[in-house]
């Protein structure tokens, strides 16, 4: 039976904020029937910081960056937290801090270090072709929490300083190559050190990435929505990066909300692909054999201008944020022109060590009806 255009319609825009799965039930039918971990847990824990070491190793060397601390808390006013989706639902936690001020400060834990990583760059005293790297936790409340949500998070959280001319999808796919190289690298690393991960039961992780527009994958798909055209997309294309993650596409949907002040998203792009394209940014997805579903690991992108930014801003009816800290720094060209992005270190060690669950290579908080069924599945998160 075909599907309504209002059917349709309805599915799109409720895939718009973002991944995840809206009921325990639909987690129940998607876990995996015959798992069986590979290693069991302090051999993954070995194994996991095996990783973390190449990774920050190897993509220090491969973008010119440094690693350094990264804040956990930030105050309210100086706009530096991530939003995550400029529609507003997911808000940080906040807290006063400062005993004894007649005025405490208005703390918030950070959802990501987007914001913070740009001025940080000025802040070090970074040149051109140099930058940063940071071994990055924050908490983010408002996630459904399932196989691959949890409400802490871990990342690296890079930025590099670039110049106008590199402002360009050629100089977007030369860098994202660079990260695929050291995931896959880590990967094959892991796999040297413990050789039961290299399985025939699982596919090796993937040489190449493929890159595609959203534009592209909704050429393709036109009547699924995201999620759904991502996975018919992954099963042809084990690894791809999708470019142009925020302004809308032809149906009149972006391919995800993004939010308006770092990723640029709106920048023609339409003279490098040959068709109407927009975005300088973009997100790597693999097929996870193991959960046998899209995973995300990275999302990424050069950053806006103060051009750009004011578009993004009247576009997203969010101008009155150009009064802060953060935003003025750009607009009064104090901090440098960028590219960076955060690459999710449980969802990388998930991927690479063959994990049906977040919860087995990080700790966290989970509620007992996902505990049970994580039971059912012969899954054990740690707690």
């Amino acid at each position: 039976m075909a599907r309504t255009k209002e059917v349709m319609t309805a599915d799109k825009k409720a895939d718009l904020a973002g991944p995840g799965i809206s009921t325990y039930e639909e987690v129940d039918k998607i876990l995996p029937k015959d798992y069986q971990a590979i290693l069991p847990p302090l051999e993954r824990m070995k194994a996991l910081f095996a990783i973390k070491d190449y990774i920050e190793k190897h993509i220090c060397k491969e973008l010119n960056l440094t690693m350094v601390q990264v804040p956990l808390i930030v105050e309210r006013e100086s706009g530096i937290n991530d939003m995550l989706d400029r529609d507003g639902s997911r808000t940080p936690i906040e807290f006063p801090c400062g005993l004894g001020l007649e005025r405490r400060l208005n703390a918030q834990i950070v959802q990501a270090a987007t914001k913070w990583k740009r001025p940080a760059l000025a802040q070090f005293g970074c040149k051109a072709q140099e930058g940063i790297c940071t071994d990055m936790r924050a908490v983010r409340k408002d996630y459904f929490l399932d196989h691959d949500h949890s409400s802490y998070v871990d990342q690296w959280d890079w930025e590099r300083v670039m110049t106008h001319d590199q402002r360009n999808m050629k100089f977007l796919k030369d860098v994202v190559r660079k990260i695929w190289k050291v995931i896959r690298g880590a990967g094959k690393h892991a796999q040297e050190l413990y050789p039961q991960l290299k399985t025939s039961k699982y596919p090796d992780i993937p040489e190449d990435l493929t890159f595609l527009h959203a534009e592209d994958i909704l050429d393709m798909y036109p009547d699924l929505p995201r999620k759904q055209r991502e996975t018919m997309t992954l099963q042809k294309y084990p690894a791809v990066f999708i470019i142009g993650v925020g302004y809308p596409l032809k149906d009149g949907y972006p391919h995800e909300m993004r939010a308006a002040d770092y990723d640029d998203w709106i920048t023609d792009t339409s003279k490098e692909t040959g068709k109407p394209t927009r975005g300088l940014n973009g997100d790597i997805l693999v097929w996870n054999p193991v959960t046998r579903r899209r995973h995300e690991l990275t999302s990424m992108g050069i950053r806006v201008t103060k051009e750009t930014l004011v578009e993004q801003l009247k576009m997203s009816k969010l101008m009155e944020n150009l009064k802060l800290p953060y935003h003025q720094a750009i607009m009064n060209d104090r901090i440098p022109l960028s590219i960076g992005g955060g690459i999710g270190q449980s969802r990388t060690f998930m991927y690479l060590l063959r994990a049906a669950h977040l919860g087995e290579v990080t700790v966290s908080v989970w509620p007992k009806q996902l505990k049970d069924i994580c039971v059912k599945h012969n899954i054990r998160v740690l707690e």
